[in-house]
């Protein structure tokens, strides 16, 4: 386990583990490009890998007292124009110097032959994830909660404000149409990915490619904006100092990102359950998704008025992803068992998200 401050527990960490065995690589190839490519690395390389999340691969590579963060798409064939380790480079080297979340990156490597695929590598962040429950080190506090929501869906905000004017943001999307193709592309994606029939599924990408909403302004999208992709401060944990996973980053409508964030969000009150485990915006000082919305159109002034086509989309969207991973441990291009239950929460975020779609009427 990595190092970390004293009186906090490693639960609270990022901490990083054994690389698992099928997803090692030739760590002589990685040692000599980064020493290559890479200013003022010294002592040996050492590398651990960090198991929180379910799609891209990220290690904790260290070089004496530089620690670097390492990421590369999963193993197998992966969803076309997905796990874009290019497409996370450029972003990050665009908004490192403009908004202050995003980490900074320092190489990128096209060469597969280094390690099997394309990777980039940034500098780590350290600081606190809360992911499916709430860490029994940070106690009981309804505030702390609150003001870990807050400066999340202010820093979406900000994130939506940065001038998309700029030669360097420009380049990362291509916002005319952006919603309507990401209707047809993730329909696709479902149709390429699925194990069995949900006519749901279907219905829902029917309903919403029928009422796609105009756009309102062009923002910076994260694409995957949530609470555990999201680091907050060890020595005040309701300060957040990071966001990460920009492999999907793009430009487009800002309600995408609300949208992605709401569908994520569950509460106390929801009669069909959202996201893959604990749902820990239920407990009490987390506000309400009609708090999180409120808050971001005060802060934005963007217009809320089609907000729930965008958290019906995210919904059926993050039923394909899952769908997508669990498709890969089918198959047998991953072995890691995490992924074998994931196909069962398919048909439940279908379920939400026709909830959130009124039925479907």
């Amino acid at each position: 386990m990595a190092s970390h401050d004293p009186g906090v527990g490693p639960d609270l960490l990022d901490g990083s583990g054994e690389v698992r065995a099928d997803e090692r690589f030739d760590e002589a190839k990685l040692d000599a490009y980064l020493r290559s490519n890479v200013a003022g690395l010294e002592g040996p390389m050492v590398v651990r890998q960090f198991h929180g999340g379910h799609a891209n691969l990220t290690y904790d590579v260290r070089f004496g007292g530089r620690e670097l963060v390492l990421r590369r798409p999963p193993l197998g064939p992966v969803a076309p124009k997905s796990h874009d380790m290019r497409r996370e480079y450029r972003a990050l080297r665009a908004l490192a110097p403009l908004f202050p979340y995003s980490p900074r990156p320092v190489v990128l490597c096209e060469d597969e032959d280094v390690i099997g695929a394309v990777f980039f590598v940034m500098e780590r962040s350290r600081g606190l994830v809360v992911r499916h429950s709430w860490p029994e080190a940070l106690g009981d506090d309804p505030a702390l909660r609150r003001r870990m929501a807050e400066s999340l869906v202010d820093a979406l905000a900000d994130l939506h404000m940065v001038d998309t004017e700029r030669p360097e943001v420009a380049a990362l999307g291509r916002p005319d149409g952006f919603v309507e193709r990401q209707v047809k592309g993730w329909h696709g994606r479902w149709e390429r990915a699925r194990t069995r029939d949900i006519p749901l599924m279907d219905r829902l990408a029917d309903w919403l490619g029928a009422r796609i909403p105009e756009p309102e302004r062009v923002s910076v999208l994260h694409n995957d904006y949530k609470l555990d992709n999201a680091m907050f401060a060890l020595d005040d944990p309701g300060r957040l100092v990071a966001i990460f996973d920009w492999d999907m980053t793009s430009l487009g409508d800002p309600l995408i990102d609300l949208g992605t964030l709401l569908g994520y969000w569950s509460e106390a009150t929801d009669e069909v359950p959202r996201g893959t485990g604990g749902a820990v915006t239920t407990l009490p000082g987390f506000p309400t998704r009609a708090e999180v919305a409120a808050r971001y159109g005060a802060r934005t002034g963007v217009d809320l008025t089609h907000l729930p086509w965008f958290e019906t989309f995210a919904l059926f969207k993050t039923a394909v992803v899952l769908e997508q991973i669990y498709v890969r441990f089918v198959k047998g291009q991953t072995r890691d068992e995490r992924f074998r239950a994931l196909g069962d929460f398919v048909p439940q975020l279908a379920a939400a998200a026709e909830v959130c779609a009124g039925g479907l009427s």
